[in-house]
């Protein structure tokens, strides 16, 4: 989709449809909102007495102008109180008017300043919203379906400001949001497809498209490699599998040293039929989704490349198939870890904490500043939260607090559990130094607590989105399969602490 900002009246503009708000409980138009409802002989007005546009969020009416204004549409987007309105609020808006809209065939927008001129929200930040909502917001992933394929396509959507002068801070905008929102439509699009088109040697081949793109290094371990350093957590899941694994490493460096800032670790399983504690059949073929927070720091470094911040950012992907076969691994075993560590193994469909537990201990060794983990980690996770938000696990309250205000940023939203020192105990093995699943209840903090063992005491987040990576439903942004959570959350952590 092209994205572009111009000065002008939308009223003039000659597009598919133009795009206002209307706040709730709002009784009369005001801009050049008033000036298009005058042009369509009080047509909104009507029905805003009516009762038929509300102004809730999620609302879209369309109007035809049938040749009032250049515009063949107008498209009145609720946006709820005014005095409420946050910049999420903007970037759904335009998602469900796009997304609306590219359902009806059209294939250009222009866009007023739907909420623009509200408090605490400028230039730069709405066009920002405005360009991830629309790009988040039409996002199809239709690779694999074959013959004519009816559904159109948004190809361009117009800014339109009556301000000259903010045509440059427009267009800063615009450009940081189709940044990031190609981000998390490229995570999107490597857990959408399928577990024979995203095997771990794939997902090595996107990590070189994004190194060769955007300047990155990257170092690829291979299994003699791994076999070197004493990954026998991430290898035990491996051996189950007939495709081999691979352990991506992409280094950005934006800062002014050696050293490592940020660190983001992703699961990358690229499928989980739960081993030989194998998963029911029911729902097994969303399990391709089990790579999620893989994409999203691979996707994550390529934002963050793009928009050069002054950071060091690591990324790593210990990227394995979790499978049932004569060569699996078996509950009782016992693996050693990276570290030394011992690991009895009660479920291999706890495998995810496995491979994290060799890939956080080797970029430990690096002595980054910070680490943040992602994984689709536990079901219990999906019991406490649900699909809404992301649960985050962490041993340092000032890190936390930053990964949490990033995300509610991209409007991601994150809730911090408690990692008291009691749940370690669920842990404890008789016969090895830690076991791979704790005892009944608080399975999503007894795995935070299995990751802890491998950080020591450098400051790191654990983020669990086992409900929040893929969805059944449509809701603002976010379309029906996988979501690119928390690739933005990630970003915006990244850009900030750069800042700081």
């Amino acid at each position: 989709m092209e994205i572009k900002v111009i000065a002008g009246d939308v009223i003039h503009v000659e597009t598919g449809a133009v795009v206002i708000g209307c706040f709730k409980e709002e009784k009369r138009l005001g801009g050049e909102s008033a000036a298009i409802d005058e042009a369509l002989d009080g047509a909104i007005s009507r029905l805003i007495s009516q009762g038929e546009v509300k102004g809730k969020p999620g609302e879209v009416t369309i109007i035809h102008s049938l040749g009032r204004i250049p515009a063949a549409r107008v498209v009145v987007v609720g946006l709820g109180k005014k005095d409420e309105l946050k910049l999420d609020g903007v970037r759904s808006a335009v998602a469900e008017a796009c997304r609306h809209l590219q359902r009806k065939d059209v294939t250009d927008v222009a866009v007023d300043a739907i909420g623009k001129d509200v408090p605490g929200i400028t230039a730069e930040v709405y066009a920002q919203a405005v360009a991830e909502g629309a790009l988040l917001g039409v996002y199809t992933f239709r690779r694999h379906i074959t013959g004519e394929n009816n559904k159109g396509e948004l190809k361009k959507l117009t800014i339109i400001s009556k301000s000259k002068e903010e045509i440059t801070s427009l267009e800063k905008g615009v450009e940081k949001g189709r940044i990031i929102a190609e981000a998390a439509n490229m995570a999107r699009d490597m857990v959408n497809e399928p577990s024979n088109y995203m095997t771990p040697t794939d997902m090595t081949g996107v990590a070189k498209k994004v190194a060769e793109d955007y300047n990155i290094d990257l170092t690829i371990l291979e299994k003699n490699e791994m076999q070197k350093l004493g990954m026998g957590a991430l290898l035990g899941v491996a051996q189950g599998s007939c495709q081999p694994p691979k352990f991506i490493v992409l280094n950005y460096k934006g800062g002014g040293s050696d050293g490592i800032d940020l660190a983001l670790v992703g699961k990358g399983v690229t499928f989980d039929s739960g081993g030989i504690s194998i998963k029911p059949s029911a729902k097994m073929d969303e399990m391709k989704d089990d790579m999620s927070g893989g994409a999203a720091v691979i996707a994550a470094i390529s934002a963050i490349a793009q928009l050069k911040p002054k950071i060091n950012v690591i990324s790593i992907v210990p990227a394995v198939e979790n499978l049932p076969s004569g060569t699996a691994i078996k509950p009782g075993d016992i693996l050693t870890a990276i570290t030394g560590k011992t690991i009895e193994i009660i479920s291999t469909d706890a495998e995810g904490r496995l491979i994290l537990a060799d890939a956080l201990g080797y970029v430990n060794k690096m002595k980054p500043k910070a680490i943040v983990d992602v994984a689709t980690l536990t079901g219990a996770c999906i019991v406490a939260l649900g699909n809404i938000c992301t649960g985050a696990f962490s041993n340092n309250q000032r890190l936390v607090d930053g990964v949490i205000a990033a995300g509610a940023e991209a409007g991601e939203l994150i809730w911090q559990m408690p990692m008291y020192d009691e749940y370690k105990e669920q842990n404890k093995s008789n016969v090895a130094d830690i076991k791979n699943v704790g005892d009944k209840g608080a399975g999503s903090i007894t795995a935070a607590q299995f990751l802890a063992e491998f950080v020591d005491d450098t400051p790191w987040v654990h983020l669990d989105i086992a409900g929040t990576s893929f969805v059944d439903k449509e809701r603002k942004y976010t379309v029906k399969g996988a979501t690119g959570v928390p690739v933005r959350t990630l970003v915006n952590l990244a850009v900030a602490l750069a800042e700081k």
